[in-house]
């Protein structure tokens, strides 16, 4: 199988997952809704969020716009690079990371794109799929759908700290889904396995630069030979 199929299929596996839990959380869980996989630190729990990764939010309906169309571009950007890896004789765990993140991407920009239109409101109700009156929302201004919460250690803060003391806290807070951790995953990957890669890349790179902007250099360099 070559590394063009695999880095397709791994889009096409992340995506379809991804696309699959989230169309099952909305169309049978109202906002708010949990169950327990594993007690204490393993929760289904059913979010939206308007704007990026791990619940965060990205300002107004023109912020999401704005973010939307970033993702878009950056997908691009993504495709086009990992296009050129397939023809390049590189360790196709530098592929799987990068086409990890694009699944990612891809994932959060279909809830943006489609589910205002194909999903009414779930406050206080379980969603319908192709509702008789029409989504919640417009083209691109979709929330995304997060499940998976993992509050691992929780607890209260001492007294004596400013600001939060007293104030209860817990690790791992953020509500996230399969695409935030497919991004995760692919960045963490390329930090922690890859980036001698890239290092690498960099210095090969280096020479030819300074000889394109400086010639005479490469010139007499050549002659000293």
């Amino acid at each position: 199988m070559s590394a063009k199929t695999k880095s397709i299929l791994i889009v096409l596996l992340v995506l379809l997952f991804d696309q699959l839990l989230k169309l099952w959380i909305k169309s049978n869980m109202m906002l708010g809704d949990e169950f327990i996989i594993a007690k204490n630190w393993f929760i289904i729990h059913f979010v939206e969020n308007n704007g990026m990764a791990f619940g965060l939010e990205f300002g107004n309906s023109i912020g999401k716009y704005f973010l939307s169309i970033f993702r878009i571009l950056a997908v691009g950007a993504i495709g086009w690079y990992i296009s050129k890896l397939w023809k390049r004789d590189v360790p196709f765990g530098v592929i799987a990371c990068f086409s990890l993140i694009m699944a990612g991407a891809i994932g959060n920009i279909l809830d943006s794109a489609f589910y205002g239109l194909i999903f009414n409101e779930s406050y206080g109700q379980v969603a319908t799929l192709f509702p008789a009156g029409g989504g919640y929302s417009s083209f691109l201004q979709g929330r995304v759908v997060d499940m998976f919460y993992f509050p691992l250690i929780s607890g209260n803060y001492p007294s004596w700290l400013p600001f939060v003391g007293g104030n209860d806290f817990i690790f791992f807070r953020p509500v996230f889904n399969l695409a935030d951790s497919s991004i995760t995953v692919g960045i963490i990957s390329i930090l922690i396995f890859y980036r001698k890669f890239f290092d690498e890349k960099h210095q090969h790179t280096e020479p030819v630069i300074a000889e394109m902007t400086n010639p005479e250099a490469g010139t007499e360099e050549k002659t000293n030979l």
